[in-house]
């Protein structure tokens, strides 16, 4: 079989999919065997961190049946390096995995089969704080500052762009590379401002131990909107198992359109399945992310190619992209039917 024949039955395979999310609440009976007896997939979900608020709608939709009221018996767990999550979904070693937009792009880059099959959070959770008691409300306030990053390449990009949209350069700051370590460096006053924290979590760690904030939206700032977390499967998965793929994807919305509508409720079967969660920390987390699960009026997962395209094209032209990659393979999204 040629290379264009399997596109052309991948493009069809996700063709059909593409209707997935308009009938989430439609399937209101089992999947069951002609002999009447329940067909039970296993399935697995690598998580891109440990359990918290953005996966709540996985674990509401395990708690509530849905998945196995569609035949799915799901293992939703965090891999030893949720750096691998793309790797071993693309082999097949997952089914599914949760991961970023940022990431699909340079992972397809590389070869690796992943598709987005879902965008879990509508708009970037990343940002740039400083403490209030600073007075920097705006990039162009760090110039001649100490700012804290992770060392993540595509994350400098971000702050490169916002501080260019607000007038001065990276040259005109002094990075000072943390890892991780972002909320003790900044706490710790070792740098003036951190990138790569989100305003949904590290914020409010740091406001719960006493410290205000400034909070910086990269999308305000210059940065193309994009999608923080998205929902991915391997090309293979989709291509042969379309209806493994629709299933997991119609009890996943109902999952998150339990947690939009009860975002408290969702946060006590979080902590219940996973007890060592910080329930202050989520429950205050998830009234944040709520939102972002439907923002700008769109349905849960929802994707668009401009989006896509966008991000693709900012990220070539910042050299993170080194290869050609073709947006508008690596989603799917109802409208690719439009």
């Amino acid at each position: 079989m040629s290379i264009f024949s399997k596109r052309r039955i991948v493009f069809m395979t996700l063709t059909l999919l593409v209707g997935v999310f308009l009938s989430a609440c439609a399937a209101e009976e089992p999947i069951t065997a002609p002999t009447g007896t329940p067909v039970v997939t296993k399935v697995s979900l690598a998580l891109d961190w440990f359990p918290n608020s953005n996966h709540a709608g996985f674990y509401v939709a395990q708690e509530k049946g849905y998945y196995r009221d569609e035949g799915l018996e799901v293992e939703i767990f965090v891999p030893a390096n949720p750096e691998d999550v793309l790797k071993t979904v693309g082999a097949g070693r997952d089914d599914f995995g949760i991961s970023y937009q940022a990431e699909v792009l340079l992972a397809r880059g590389e070869g690796v089969p992943v598709i987005s099959i879902a965008a879990l959070v509508q708009h970037p959770l990343n940002s740039v704080m400083t403490l209030k008691e600073s007075g920097i409300t705006r990039p162009g306030g760090l110039a001649g500052k100490k700012v804290g990053i992770t060392g993540i390449p595509f994350e400098e990009a971000l702050f490169s762009a916002m501080l260019e949209y607000d007038g001065i350069s990276l040259d005109d700051v002094t990075l000072v590379n943390v890892g991780f370590d972002l909320v003790p460096a900044l706490i710790g006053k070792k740098v003036d401002a951190i990138v790569g924290a989100y305003w949904t979590h590290e914020s409010i760690v740091m406001e719960l131990q006493g410290f205000a904030l400034n909070v910086l939206r990269m999308e305000e700032w210059g940065v193309p909107d994009f999608y923080e977390l998205v929902l991915v499967a391997s090309e293979d998965t989709i291509a042969n198992k379309p209806e493994v793929v629709e299933r997991f994807l119609r009890a996943t919305a109902k999952g998150f359109a339990d947690a939009i509508a009860d975002p408290q409720a969702a946060v006590d079967i979080l902590v219940d399945a996973n007890p060592e969660t910080d329930r202050a920390l989520e429950t205050r987390g998830i009234d944040l992310l709520a939102p972002m699960w439907e923002a700008d009026g769109q349905v849960f997962g929802w994707q668009t190619g401009e989006r896509w395209e966008s991000l693709a094209g900012w990220m070539k032209e910042q050299g993170l992209l080194k290869e050609e990659v073709d947006a508008s393979e690596a989603f799917i999204s109802r409208t690719m039917a439009e």
